[in-house]
């Protein structure tokens, strides 16, 4: 017979507690704390992300209605409003952001070994932002244009899962470009970007350390073909030249040879333009690698419809962070999870039979098998279906 544990409990055994200590005292989040601990924040807002809790009075209705499991989960104090408010304006969001390095590193370590759909030996990332709209007035740290705030979440995503290795949160001024400063390269490394990231100068950096781009050219790049490499036309391939920059600023900025690849994508009935520094891999294969790039998109969209990244329990910087990185931490928390008990269902169904069975005592995967013995038909035809294998 099953020991009892609840589902939330059985979820929440997959994160390492020790480490999760040692974020908290490198930030001192228990200073001055006598009963309401940083781990109790973290429960709140981890249940307020799986539950989809929208309100710290629907938080602790909804807890609190569970008094007698919640010492059983992992609480130690009680749950308040005022107390949980409290917390997400005075402690250091960068605990949750570290802790949330410590899953990622888990996470990369389960699915290194998993396939992309890119006949590709090294390891493929893609980067891209989205924006999440802010109230002004309730938000002026946050100011975007004159009557809109807005933060920005740039990411970067691992193709093999997918994961998000690398988060910075931003106001809405930050222009993505200027991100690439800060985005981590690794060597031998592809790196799929949109063309709002051209920057000669920033693209010549991510060269300069060993690693490989494929990047959307903008409609006004100016360059002088070198000579040209056989296409494949069946394959879509319209040219694959290899060019020098022209302009007097880009090829200061990006003095080394570029290849240039115009691909006709068939389902889209659109020819695109792409810029790489790798010269090795088949045309077409450039143009699959930017075609992966949907996937960090796909990630932007998941996370916006099942965890709680678009409306705040708090207002300051620190709550809003805070918020964020707890929503990051519950996403790659489901991700391990689903991948240790090896769960055979998409992410978001996973999610969905956790939401609604959060206090329950069965074991997971039998929970699981039991739930889609009984579907018959998907929730959504056109559901979103990261992680469905």
């Amino acid at each position: 017979m099953h020991s009892g544990k609840t589902v939330f409990k059985q979820l929440l055994q997959h994160l390492p507690r020790y480490e999760f200590s040692l974020c908290v005292s490198q930030y001192h989040g228990e200073h001055r704390a006598k009963k309401f601990s940083t781990y109790d924040q973290f429960l709140c807002l981890a249940y307020a992300q799986v539950a989809g809790r929208e309100s710290l009075r629907d938080i602790e209705t909804c807890l609190n209605s569970h008094q007698e499991k919640l010492y059983h989960v992992g609480f130690r104090g009680d749950v308040s409003r005022t107390t949980l408010a409290d917390a997400n304006e005075r402690r250091d969001w960068r605990i949750f952001q570290d802790f949330g390095h410590v899953l990622i590193r888990i996470a990369q370590r389960l699915y290194q070994s998993d396939s992309i759909a890119v006949e590709l030996a090294q390891p493929l990332y893609a980067f891209d932002s989205t924006t999440i709209d802010l109230c002004l007035s309730l938000f002026p740290w946050a100011e975007f244009r004159k009557t809109k705030a807005a933060v920005k979440m740039h990411t970067l995503i691992d193709l093999r899962g997918p994961i998000p290795t690398w988060v910075a949160i931003t106001t809405g001024k930050v222009h993505d470009v200027r991100m690439l400063d800060e985005m981590p390269a690794e060597k031998d490394a592809f790196y799929a970007m949109d063309r709002g990231y051209v920057d000669f100068v920033r693209l010549s950096a991510i060269h300069q350390q060993g690693a490989f781009f494929v990047v959307r050219a903008k409609d006004n790049l100016k360059c002088k073909r070198l000579y040209s490499n056989p296409k494949n036309k069946d394959a879509g391939v319209r040219a694959d030249q290899i060019i020098t920059l022209v302009t007097h600023k880009s090829k200061k900025g990006y003095p080394e040879r570029l290849r240039r690849v115009s691909f006709f994508d068939k389902e889209r009935n659109k020819r695109l333009v792409f810029l790489t520094n790798n010269f090795e891999i088949p045309a077409e294969t450039v143009a699959a690698v930017y075609k992966q790039r949907w996937q960090v998109e796909l990630f932007f969209k998941w996370i916006k419809q099942h965890l709680r990244i678009k409306s705040f329990i708090g207002t300051s910087v620190n709550a809003v962070k805070s918020q964020i990185w707890v929503a990051l931490c519950i996403y790659l928390l489901v991700a391990i999870t689903k991948k240790k008990l090896d769960i055979q269902c998409s992410l978001y169904t996973f999610l969905q039979i956790l939401e609604v069975n959060l206090f329950e005592k069965k074991p997971i995967p039998s929970l699981i098998a039991e739930a889609l013995k009984r579907k018959t038909d998907s929730p959504n035809g056109k559901q979103l279906n990261l992680f469905n294998y």
